[in-house]
């Protein structure tokens, strides 16, 4: 009989002081309904429009197309990222036949990146070919790690985007790509140009 009012004050004291099993905590399920329901509302929204940010350009008379873009611009994927967007969840879009201008920056505080269009878009081998999609539309000594574009510095490269299609712009800094830091890059037939995706 002496048994259950001690039992009970221990449990009582440790439910007050936080102790217990996170797993037998009865506000455990509420606490993962909310995280399944967020992901779902702001998926769509991300994706699907297209817009014309500050960084990307495009002359319709001059049929050019240009753009800055920073890899480290922000922390994502410790800074393995274009302009923010990593892993493929941004899609650039040019018109095929124009003539683009990438200004790549690299600000990444501590590693060496690099910039090309490739015709690979997903399965990115450690080691990558360094032969872009169109002549030009690659970085200098892209799989260099001292001597491919340094922290702080910037370089630039201009190609035609001549064929319609999809693409990726991805680092070919070994194991870059393959850990997640390209972007879709595609080449419209019919004129479109902008952004979707994470910016």
């Amino acid at each position: 009989m002496k048994r259950t009012p001690i039992l009970s004050t221990l449990l009582v004291f440790a439910a007050a002081c936080g102790g217990g099993e996170p797993a037998q905590n009865s506000s455990a399920p509420a606490a993962e309904a909310p995280a399944q329901a967020a992901p779902e509302a702001a998926a769509p929204a991300a994706s699907t429009e297209m817009t014309m940010p500050d960084w990307f350009t495009v002359d319709n008379d001059a049929k050019t197309v240009t753009m800055t873009i920073t890899a480290g611009l922000t922390d994502a994927k410790n800074h393995w990222n274009f302009n923010g967007g990593h892993d493929g969840n941004m899609t650039i879009t040019v018109p095929e036949g124009y003539e683009v201008t990438i200004h790549f920056k690299n600000a990444d505080p501590v590693m060496a990146h690099s910039l090309g269009i490739t015709t690979t878009t997903s399965g990115f081998a450690a080691m990558m070919d360094p032969t872009p999609a169109f002549p030009g539309a690659i970085t200098q000594n892209p799989e260099s790690m001292t001597d491919a574009t340094m922290p702080g510095e910037e370089e630039t490269v201009s190609f035609t985007a001549s064929k319609a299609g999809n693409y990726a712009m991805a680092c070919y800094i070994p194991g870059h790509a393959a850990t997640g830091m390209y972007v879709l890059f595609n080449v419209s037939s019919d004129g479109t140009a902008g952004v979707t995706g994470a910016m």
